[in-house]
């Protein structure tokens, strides 16, 4: 059953009770990684495999996942370049309370060092599951940075 999450700003990224970062160094200059990011909401299954659909809503977008999680996200407003951030208003996902993700793009020689941090909260298992999961989601993360590298060239 959708539930409605707590409405957190960008600074929740640095305080979640839950964190997890995957980062990955990819050829693709910053900005064609920002504009895949930001503008091609319908294209992220094409390389995120964990992404069944995604498409853009009014000021944010609305992604399922497989596996049946269904997230309505509001894009954050950007404190500095290079970094695309989201909060999940609403999701199907168990126990959630507060979530964000974080792109963060910087240059790395002539590609991009993309740093993906999902900044979670909910109830104690919850954060169990979600500190459990880091390790596959953490593959699933560095393979679909991987694939946009290869879609982007």
């Amino acid at each position: 059953m959708p539930q409605r999450l707590r409405p957190v700003g960008p600074d929740f990224v640095d305080r979640a009770p839950v964190r997890l970062v995957f980062a990955r160094d990819i050829a693709a200059a910053p900005e064609p990684v920002y504009r895949a990011l930001t503008e091609d909401v319908a294209g992220l299954p094409q390389w995120f495999a964990a992404v069944a659909a995604a498409r853009p809503t009014e000021g944010g977008r609305e992604v399922w996942l497989r596996g049946g999680i269904r997230c309505r996200e509001t894009v954050l407003p950007a404190e500095e370049p290079g970094v695309y951030a989201y909060r999940v208003d609403v999701t199907n996902a168990p126990g959630a309370r507060a979530w964000v993700e974080e792109w963060r793009l910087t240059p790395a020689g002539t590609g991009t060092r993309v740093r993906l941090t999902f900044a979670l909260d909910g109830t104690a298992a919850f954060r169990l599951g979600c500190r459990l999961a880091a390790p596959g989601v953490g593959s699933a993360v560095r393979r679909a940075i991987t694939a946009l590298d290869r879609r982007l060239a």
